[in-house]
């Protein structure tokens, strides 16, 4: 009887699939969580502002529906900007200067929002670029900051190795093929991808605890809620609840919007590289849950499947995630442009320039004007060219339409 066996699937559609039902069943939990978590208090706050509202239409003989037209009335100067507690004026150039900033970071705090027809067909123009520009600075805040941890994790490996190589007869360093063997080792070493990510989640508490005593001394709030200020203002959720700088006078109110300004540049840059390296994580977990979940096939002849399926290659190595501090295996990195992997860590320092991302690299050789080499890895069949996601769709398309 023949055997037949499955053909081999493909890795990234099995990656994006198996992430897909991870993020709906995290959808889920969160879901749960929170409603078990702020359902009550909604309900109370329902009935008390029920009776508050009915109290007040008796006391002063109003009908609810009189109530009404007046709230919503409120609600549209509340949307202008207009408030029942003093603040600043939202549309002055200092008030729009930290509007537009909340607009190019993709923070959006909702506390102001253009309430005319020329401010929000502005806005759409101004906020595709800015955002788009934006976006481009925090890949190159990153690809610095990685480029300065890995030089560091580097120089403080090399001290130690130095240390372990002496002879402790002599104190002298092993010559010959030792030291040759020494250098090799140190020519194939890479910082760990779990330390970067320990780096900049110990950068990220500082900025924010830092920040956080900041807002709780200017703002008057307290350290809790400061520190949730800092994560839904870092990590550009911005829900608007709590916003800083928006009173009318503080003390020394240049210097706190100075470093408001400050932390909150910075704050954002850490979070988002953070993102970027935990991203990464996940997408090793992905991996190994598709090892596990793979069933070899143990028909004869049978062979074993390649590159681009289930079980990435890398992982076939089980070599120790890591950031590639060296010369990158060329092969290896064609098959991450082919597969259109957003973000590869071992591209970081590949021949002393970093490379976050296919887009980031596509985005840097449309600007230089160096067109792709012809008779590269990839084959186009007429699908060539664009920038970014465009040039990743033109790859995949290119890659689906080559003739087997």
């Amino acid at each position: 009887m023949a055997c037949r066996c499955p053909g081999p699937v493909n890795e990234d559609n099995a990656r994006f699939l198996l992430l897909a039902l991870l993020i709906l069943l995290y959808l889920a939990c969160g879901a749960a969580v929170f409603s078990a978590l702020e359902q009550p208090k909604e309900r109370l706050a329902k009935e008390r502002w029920a009776q508050r509202l009915e109290q007040f239409g008796q006391r002063h003989n109003l009908s609810r529906a009189e109530l009404d037209n007046f709230l919503r009335a409120y609600e549209e100067a509340s949307v202008a900007g207009i408030r029942v507690d003093g603040t600043r004026p939202r549309w002055d150039f200092t008030g729009a200067l930290y509007f537009v900033g909340t607009v190019v970071s993709t923070i959006g705090f909702g506390m102001t929002t253009p309430a005319t027809v020329g401010g929000k067909v502005f806005l759409i123009f101004y906020g595709l670029i800015g955002c788009a520009a934006t976006i481009l600075f925090f890949n190159l805040f990153l690809e610095r900051v990685i480029t300065v941890i890995a030089f560091v994790l580097k120089f403080c490996h090399e001290r130690r190795h130095r240390r372990k190589v002496v002879l402790p007869q002599n104190g002298r360093r092993p010559s010959g093929a030792g030291g040759d063997r020494g250098r090799d080792s140190l020519a194939g070493w890479k910082p760990s991808v779990y330390c970067v990510m320990l780096i900049l989640g110990v950068a990220a508490i500082a900025v924010s605890c830092c920040a956080s005593a900041l807002y709780s001394a200017a703002e008057g709030w307290g350290y809790l809620d400061s520190l949730y200020f800092c994560f839904v203002a870092f990590s550009t959720i911005g829900f608007g609840d709590m916003v800083s700088s928006q009173r009318d006078s503080y003390g020394g109110q240049t210097a706190y919007r100075v470093c408001n300004f400050l932390f909150i540049l910075t704050g954002v840059c850490c979070i988002y590289s953070l993102f970027n390296v935990i991203s990464i994580v996940i997408k090793q977990v992905l991996n190994w849950l598709l090892r596990r979940l793979e069933t070899p096939c143990r028909c004869p002849g049978h062979r074993h499947p390649r590159r681009n399926v289930v079980v990435p290659g890398h992982l076939r190595n089980r070599r120790d995630p890591s950031i590639e501090t060296d010369a990158v295996n060329e092969s290896e990195t064609d098959g991450r442009r082919m597969s259109g992997e957003m973000i590869s860590m071992r591209d970081f320092l590949a021949a002393n320039k970093v490379n976050l991302a296919i887009m980031q690299k596509q985005l840097s050789e449309m600007a230089n004007g160096h067109p792709r080499q012809p008779g590269s890895s990839s084959r186009h069949n007429g699908f060539s060219g664009g920038v970014g996601a465009l040039g990743i769709m033109n790859n995949r398309l290119a890659e689906t339409s080559v003739d087997r």
